[in-house]
């Protein structure tokens, strides 16, 4: 059974005191939804002011009465972790272990002040002959301009606890202007009583910090959210006033409460309510995690704090300083930042001269280490999912990969465009088609993404939280186009969407190989690493760049093809059901068609080898006549650069072209315009020509497919199978069935030849 969680240890980290009404209660309905009693809430309780014992249980029992959603423990460790907490996966170089929806961030602990070793700074407060109106004055003109309105409150009641509260709304009505006037003519007094009103010695004055609009004195008075009050009473007033200022504050006005805290007006300059809390959680948080426990209840732009030149019971409300730390929210927000980067050390050469660093182990050898990244580029139909299916098991199996040695590894595939049928049904085709033994199919591990797409910055913490423990030494990504982040064509944008391949294998250990497609337009003159789509990022962020680009099969060489296929057929036909014959068969018969159609004869008689040249001899030249030609180019950042590999593409798989028969071709549109022209004889075909053209070519294509998928002979294949033959959408294969009065497709999905044209 697993253990459960103890969020106990965690309320140390919480202060009460620090928590307005709401969070007090939310952290007793976590404690009870978890399981726990009321021992542990009002333990944790007691130390604040506002503890009262008699209402306790009564508040216990209502807790989640009427609370539409719960309040789990989730609550209880953000406010830990806002005061400094970490779970114990925290690894100690600012990162944490992420959330099943955080979006990819660097958590950093912003840990500044070590509040154990700080010396406090001390206070001086003024004697008697002090000038409160000084002192009001003072605080004014650095918080206020002339025209705004200020909010003060100078009346007070005695709680049961013998504390004061303030009462009332107070006076709200009154510029700057106007109060300055009034402590300009009563400068010389000993009190504000003059300019104020009197205010009761025992319990103090209060004023707000930020201007109102002179109607009220809530939140949506406010006129202008430009200060937030920071107070904290967990440490001794030397320590608040150390810690204040070794954090460099960008403090406005410093003023010490006449009791246990010191209150410390920090610009915040915020443009509305909405920045102004999310730079005050900001702020907090970082108060919090370097030991200065500020009180939550503080938040509001509208909230009271101290007015200086009061006497508040044995002590004086003063002003201690103005204008300290960084001059602005701006400056103060970067200098946090930069002291917590997170970013590595410099290191000495001369160290690591010393001792050669290890590389990281090969993967695929000659091309990719562990841990580094890798991009498989091509146009469309060039197959590369089915390229990164063999490499899948490739490295699964320990075997070569289009003749790179791979190292058995585990692989996480992920799949974000096949539905899980399709895409278990194409490992299945392709393990059957490179006969290979499935000895280590649990080293392929398959993440079934298809309705699931989300971008990459928040597929990146799911997928580290979900394979930290399975040690994958590769993870492909297939393809990325569902995952991008803004505009492909965008520098600074694909940089921060390729910087998340960098946290995956960072985080994991890991290869990260991706795919992408070609950019339009003619490749052929291009380098392999200039003919990705989009921003020239993917040109430079991968440790290898893998191209595929299509070769011009000339007509010789189709037909050469063709020959050589048709003469391994009939060579098969012999071998599987004439086996004796073989003995009579010179080894340049075996070369020829026409030769082997003749030992067909002679092995089977005229009429059997006449069926066999029917249709299942069709069947084969018309697979021959759909193969494409491709040559692997490769750009790397470790590894010398390798000689160009060719390759035969014939559904569903790839082959090394080992009789070298397309070292001499050309890429597809390499040649410049002129000389395609010469090769149709110097004559241009116009645009109707060449839509008659391509229309017929498609058709022919798909007839040769539906010829070599119908295995059933009912003349007719789903048009799902098509897409997978060609490796095009299902829109696009309509569009060829549409043009073509030879094609037809049913209501149920099914393509098959018009009967008229049959």
């Amino acid at each position: 059974m697993e253990e459960k969680f103890d969020l106990v240890p965690l309320l140390e980290f919480i202060s009460p005191s620090a928590l307005d009404y709401n969070d007090w209660i939310s952290v007793g309905m976590a404690l009870k939804y978890e399981g726990y009693g009321i021992d542990v809430w009002d333990s944790w309780s007691q130390p604040d002011s506002r503890y009262n014992a008699r209402e306790m249980e009564s508040k216990w029992d209502s807790l989640g009465r009427n609370s539409a959603a719960p309040v789990t423990g989730a609550f209880i460790t953000m406010k830990a972790k806002e005061n400094g907490w970490q779970p114990h996966s925290y690894s100690g170089d600012g990162m944490a272990t992420f959330g099943w929806d955080d979006e990819i961030s660097y958590e950093r602990d912003y840990k500044i002040v070590d509040n154990s070793w700080v010396e406090g700074k001390e206070i001086r407060e003024p004697d008697d002959n002090w000038n409160p109106v000084e002192q009001l004055k003072t605080y004014i003109e650095t918080l206020f301009k002339n025209d705004d309105y200020i909010g003060y409150v100078v009346n007070s009641w005695q709680r049961d606890d013998g504390k004061y509260s303030v009462s009332g709304s107070g006076v709200y009505g009154k510029t700057a202007e106007e109060i300055l006037n009034d402590l300009n003519k009563y400068k010389d007094a000993k009190d504000l009583g003059w300019v104020v009103g009197d205010s009761n010695p025992e319990a103090g004055a209060w004023i707000r910090f930020n201007p109102l609009d002179g109607k009220g004195v809530k939140n949506e008075n406010v006129t202008d959210f430009k200060y937030a009050l920071v107070e904290s009473d967990n440490l001794s007033i030397e320590k608040q006033n150390a810690i204040m200022r070794e954090l460099e504050l960008p403090i406005a006005t410093l003023v010490y409460s006449g009791s246990k805290s010191i209150h410390a007006i920090v610009k915040v300059d915020a443009q509305n309510y909405s920045e102004y809390q999310k730079r005050v959680e900001y702020l907090y948080k970082i108060c919090n995690k370097n030991g200065l426990q500020v009180d939550g209840q503080n938040k509001n732009p509208s909230r009271l704090s101290r007015m200086p030149g009061i006497v508040r019971g044995e002590h004086k409300q003063f002003l201690i300083d103005t204008h300290i730390g960084k001059t602005s929210w701006e400056e103060w927000e970067t200098w946090i930042e930069d002291l917590n980067d997170d970013l590595p050390e410099f290191e000495s050469l001369e160290e690591m001269f010393k001792e050669d660093p290890a590389l990281a182990p090969v993967l695929i050898d000659g091309v990719l280490r562990r841990g580094h990244k890798m991009l498989i580029a091509g146009p469309s139909k060039a197959g590369k999912s089915f390229a990164l299916m063999e490499m899948c098991i490739a490295i699964a199996e320990g075997i070569p990969w289009f003749g790179f040695n791979c190292e058995r590894g585990k692989v996480l595939y992920i799949n974000m465009e096949l539905d899980r049928p399709s895409a278990y049904k194409r490992f299945k085709d392709i393990y059957q088609g490179m006969n290979v033994p499935p000895n280590h199919l649990k080293n392929i591990s398959i993440w079934n993404m298809r309705g699931h797409s989300i971008p990459m910055d928040k597929l990146t913490p799911k997928l580290i939280r979900r394979a930290q423990k399975e040690k994958f030494d590769a993870v492909i990504i297939d393809p990325i186009y569902k995952v991008l982040t803004g505009s492909e064509n965008d520098a600074e944008q694909m940089a921060k969407f390729t910087n998340n391949f960098d946290k995956v294998a960072a985080e994991l250990g890991t290869s990260v190989i991706y795919c992408h497609h070609h950019s339009k337009g003619a490749q052929g003159g291009k380098s392999s690493m200039d003919r990705s789509s989009g921003s020239g990022v993917f040109a430079r962020d991968p440790d290898a760049i893998l191209d595929l680009i299509e070769l011009e099969v000339t007509d010789s060489l189709r037909k050469q093809q063709d020959a050589r296929a048709v003469a391994n057929f009939y060579a098969a036909k012999i071998r599987d059901e004439k086996p004796e014959y073989l003995n009579e068969i010179g080894q340049d018969d075996f070369l020829s068609a026409p030769e082997m159609r003749k030992h067909l004869a002679l092995a089977f008689g005229d009429e059997r080898a006449r069926e066999i040249s029917g249709f299942e001899l069709e069947q084969v030249q018309r697979v021959v006549k759909l193969m494409t030609a491709w040559r692997l180019e490769g750009t790397l950042r470790e590894f010398p650069k390798f000689e160009p590999v060719n390759l035969w593409f014939n559904y569903p798989l790839h082959y090394s072209d080992d009789s070298g028969v397309l070292k001499d071709l050309e890429p597809v549109g390499s040649e410049p315009a002129f000389k395609r022209g010469a090769k149709n004889g110097g004559k241009s075909k116009n645009s109707e020509e060449k839509k008659a053209e391509r229309i017929k070519k498609n058709a022919d294509n798909v007839i040769t497919a539906l010829s070599s998928l119908d295995m059933d002979g009912k003349g007719k294949v789903r048009i799902g199978e098509l897409e997978g033959y060609f490796d095009k959408s299902r829109n696009t294969i309509k569009g060829w069935i549409r043009d073509s009065d030879l094609l037809q497709i049913d209501d149920e999905g099914f393509v098959s030849k018009c009967e008229k044209n049959e």
